[in-house]
């Protein structure tokens, strides 16, 4: 697919972008490079390559996952500006 002057117009209308008269050939060509680098790639043989989720193989440590600090509620209390006994008040966001 060729990019003309008339598709760069419609490009950057969509883009919400300006721009001038004279830099439209320009990146029209500039497009048109984009798109053959592009096609380049589908030549390319993936067939044998596996899919990748990241790009290094470091494994993340992971700790137990068990109750550490027990009976933190007066403490935890103490940090909210209003308390209902054992709970935080919070104010009504839903009327």
């Amino acid at each position: 697919m060729a990019i003309d002057k008339a598709k760069v117009k419609e490009i950057a209308k969509l883009a919400r972008m300006k721009v001038a008269d004279k830099d439209e050939s320009e990146l029209a060509t500039e497009l048109n490079q984009i798109l053959d680098w592009i096609e380049q790639l589908d030549e390319v043989d993936t067939k044998n390559v596996l899919p990748v989720t990241s790009v290094t193989s470091e494994i993340l440590s992971q700790r137990d996952d068990k109750v550490t600090n027990l009976d933190q509620k007066d403490k935890v209390l103490a940090n909210s500006p209003s308390d209902n006994s054992d709970f935080y008040v919070v104010p009504k966001v839903v009327e």
